[in-house]
């Protein structure tokens, strides 16, 4: 297993290629990368902090969990923190597994946990202010004007 918390660009093509092995018949990869927006505010980057020696045991105990309640062969969990510009990489997941379904499934359930389990926060800098990503509400003008577009 490879479970970092960097502070530098992840290197996506080489933890991939790090973790195949001819038992494998299939590789599962989330990249999640800085997008140029949110709810309809333009992003111009985003800020990372973490409790880094809580989020890396946590991180640990759930690439554990995940090889055991998925059957999956192999994960690796790596997590940026600081300053990143869109398009940047700020989380990958790598699985490994003898089969496909049980690959995407264990993929699944680790960014999903990880996102609502593990001490790593985003703040989110826009060009009219910044937030903590599901800490603050955005500005009723602006949360107004989504939701009338999305409805």
């Amino acid at each position: 297993m490879r479970i970092e918390i960097t502070d530098g660009v992840i290197p996506a093509a080489e933890i991939v290629a790090g973790i195949k092995a001819g038992s494998d018949g299939a590789v599962c990869v989330f990249d999640g990368i800085a997008r140029d927006n949110t709810r309809g505010r333009r992003t111009l980057f985003l800020d990372y902090e973490a409790y880094r020696e809580m989020a890396l045991g946590q991180m640990r105990g759930l690439a554990a969990e995940a090889v055991t309640k998925f059957g999956v062969r192999d994960v690796a969990l790596v997590h940026r923190l600081g300053r990143l510009e869109v398009g940047e990489t700020s989380v990958l997941i790598v699985v490994a597994s003898a089969h496909r379904g049980a690959a995407f499934d264990a993929c699944r359930w680790l960014i999903d946990t990880l996102k609502q389990t593990v001490p790593i926060w985003k703040k989110e800098h826009f060009v009219d202010g910044a937030v903590w990503a599901d800490g603050e509400p955005f500005p009723e003008e602006i949360a107004s004007s989504v939701t009338e577009k999305q409805g």
